[in-house]
């Protein structure tokens, strides 16, 4: 019987390899094929690495196509022919890009990195030529110097507008000489932006503390402990604990840690990040960025980056967002003060015989709140179970306000088994969209949290293509024996991404430039913002803060507690926010000389004594791992926007106070701004919502700072 075996594996072996090769024969490329999933959710589960390339050649042809065709009609230029078709081009780029784009973000492996190495140029090379194109910019700017005479109606004269803001922004009036240097720019900054992002993930993942006493844990929720303890056994290290800073982790660490050189690594390890010298110092790729924006502002005649950026949105002028910040900046930074004199009488009053350090913040800002409010997280994390957050907390006040409701596809394909997937319905019953959550960290994903789209909606000429929304966050991961319990900034930033979600979802924009978020990001804040209020309306909490053991609804002492400590640190919290925004400001006001080398921590220490920032407080993001301003455009010199749409939703939020906060008037008119997505003027949108331009009383008075 052995000597069969060989031979009948030989043979399994054969058949094994031309199983496999009849597979990659009979392989359909799935994004060259109308998906036929429920919905048309991506088929992720017959996606391969091998197909993402040659899926971005034919969407760039097939787009190029059609481009051609729309340049080569004989008939005038008019809406359909030209704009309402350039809006409509792209459907194979488009499907490849939104997989592609959400997964180099969200499950960034390796292949993904070196997808990324070829197709991120390839597509921004793309844009170029597209936005670069001077026959079909000639087509798009006679409807739209023509536009009076053609009875466009408001949407589509609104889209007409937008098409030919971008054309021109992308450089169609430059000359050819001048083209060309902008598709050099444009491909470079692609390149670093890419890597800035690599190196960021790769310096979190890679930077890890090791605790091999089991003394130095004291203070810190036995969840993270277990955590730890089940990173280090996969690194190796059994019997140890490891840390990384990533976004859960740093903040219980900085906030729960009794020894405060654990917390002084942490603190470090974080604040150094992508700045240490080695392979994934961001520091040169700042200084390339910075001097390739400067160029490119130049040569679309603008005097600095930071006016090119400024001059389509709400704001208008880098003066006039400056204007705003600091209205925040000197309330905030007196309250800073106050905060630290209490924690350092803490320190005192109890034999600390230190001077805090900014590694102490988060400690000491803990056990001052407990101390005047008998308050600290640990007591409402038990209530706090990620699973009830988002069926009773996010679910249920999106259905009170809209009346939608979210039933889960078991059977859904996922990029990740994490992921969940949700049909959404509307209050009629029909359905509205596809919403997917994805909330626990991996090594592959990126920090932060984010709201994209695998599908957008279309709602044209009877036809109505429902969008495909997705939430991503980094949120405190269940153990073997307990769920994932959130921290309240964790609910806050549950609540806020699903704010995007609603406003993708509910949107009912004609075009599919206009729709959902595609707004002036000025505005694309607010959403996201206001429905963080809904986190503590008592009729929301109640229905989903229960004991994660006993089912026990959070008892009203707690809550009281909870919401009287809510303006607590908001100083700090204020001015770590527009710390980050003024200082973005400031690299993009900044003129760069040709080969000027800057010394990126001088330059922060730099901004941090010209706005006279307190010690104790680091900007939020440092300049080597601000990922929001330095791995592409979409926030650079746009990050003050956060405060700019905060203002917006604290003030919008009036509405609903003066009433309630589920006023079916009120929740009406937030249904109809989070429809309109970009087919009105975002500030007629906000004042058709709340009755007048807003003001920031509301959100002095909000964070105390009034």
């Amino acid at each position: 019987m052995k000597k069969l075996l060989i031979p009948i594996l030989a043979l399994a072996a054969v058949i094994a390899v031309a199983t496999a090769s009849c597979d990659k024969m009979n392989h359909v490329n799935p994004f060259l094929e109308p998906y036929t999933t429920q919905y048309g959710i991506p088929p992720f589960d017959k996606i391969t690495y091998a197909d993402y390339l040659p899926a971005v050649e034919a969407g760039i042809k097939q787009q190029n196509e059609q481009i051609d065709s729309i340049v080569n009609n004989p008939a005038a230029p008019d809406f359909r022919n030209t704009v309402l078709a350039f809006d409509n081009s792209g459907e194979i780029l488009a499907k490849v890009s939104y997989v592609f784009m959400a997964l180099v973000e969200s499950d960034n492996t390796k292949e993904m990195q070196e997808l990324a190495e070829k197709i991120m140029p390839m597509l921004t090379a793309q844009d170029d030529e597209v936005y670069l194109n001077a026959a079909l910019f000639s087509r798009i700017k006679a409807v739209h110097d023509s536009a009076d005479s053609l009875n466009l109606t408001a949407v589509e004269r609104r889209l007409v507008d937008k098409q030919y803001k971008r054309f021109v922004r992308g450089g169609a009036l430059l000359d050819d000489a001048g083209k060309d240097s902008l598709k050099a720019i444009n491909q470079r900054q692609a390149a670093l932006s890419l890597a800035f992002t690599n190196n960021v993930m790769a310096e979190i993942a890679g930077n890890v503390i090791y605790v091999a006493d089991s003394a130095r844990l004291a203070g810190l929720p036995q969840q993270t402990i277990d955590d730890a303890a089940k990173m280090a056994d996969d690194k190796g290290k059994k019997g140890q604990w490891a840390f990384t800073a990533t976004g859960s982790t740093r903040l219980t660490v900085l906030s729960s840690a009794a020894d405060r050189d654990l917390r002084r690594e942490m603190y470090e390890t974080y604040t150094n990040t992508a700045s240490r010298g080695n392979d994934h110092d961001n520091s040169a790729i700042i200084n390339e960025l910075i001097q390739l924006r400067y160029k490119k502002a130049q040569l679309l005649g603008y005097d600095t980056f930071a006016d090119y950026a400024v001059a389509p949105v709400m704001a208008g002028t880098v003066a006039r967002a400056e204007d705003l910040l600091m209205q925040l900046w000197r309330p905030a930074i007196k309250k800073v003060d106050e905060e630290v004199a209490d924690m350092q009488a803490y320190v005192d009053a109890h034999d600390g015989g230190f001077k805090l350090e900014p590694w102490d913040y988060y400690y000491y800002a803990e056990k001052v709140k407990k101390e005047k409010f008998d308050f600290s997280e640990d007591q409402v994390r038990p209530y706090f179970v990620l699973d009830s957050v988002v069926q009773n907390g996010i679910f249920f006040a999106a259905n009170k306000l809209y009346g939608i409701t979210f039933t889960e596809i078991k059977d859904a394909p996922k990029y990740n088994p994490e992921v969940r997937v949700y049909d959404v319905k509307d209050a009629d019953g029909k359905h509205l969209a596809v919403f997917m959550a994805d909330y626990y960290p991996r090594e592959t994903k990126a920090q932060g949290a984010w709201m994209s789209e695998f599908q957008a909606e279309y709602n044209f000429d009877g036809q109505s293509v429902r969008p495909i929304i997705f939430n991503v966050a980094s949120l405190t991961p269940p153990t073997a024996d307990t769920p994932s319990l959130l921290t309240m900034d964790e609910v806050e930033t549950v609540f806020h991404e699903f704010g995007h979600a609603l406003h993708g979802m509910l949107t009912r924009a004609p075009f599919r430039g206009l729709q959902g978020t595609n707004v002036d990001r000025d505005l694309v804040e607010m959403p996201s913002q206001i429905n963080e209020h809904w986190a503590l309306v008592p009729e929301v909490l109640t229905n989903y803060a229960h004991h994660y053991k006993t089912g026990e609804v959070i008892p009203q002492e707690l809550v009281d507690k909870l919401i009287a400590s809510h303006k607590f640190n908001q100083g700090f919290m204020t001015t770590e926010l527009v710390g980050a925004a003024l200082l973005d400001i400031e690299w993009h006001k900044f003129k760069p000389t040709p080969g000027q080398v800057i010394d990126v921590r001088e330059f922060e220490r730099q901004v941090a004594a010209k706005l006279n920032m307190p010690a104790m407080v680091q900007f939020r993001y440092r300049s080597p791992y601000f990922k929001h301003i330095f791995d592409n455009d979409q926030y650079s010199c746009g990050y003050y926007t956060y405060l700019w749409s905060q203002v917006l939703e604290a003030d919008g939020f009036v509405r609903f106070e003066q009433t309630s906060p589920f006023d079916p008037d009120a929740a009406l008119a937030l249904k109809q701004l989070l429809e309109a997505g970009d087919t009105v003027d975002p500030m007629e949108l906000y004042v058709a919502f709340r009755g007048q331009e807003p003001t920031a009383a509301a959100l002095l008075h909000n964070r105390g700072l009034d």
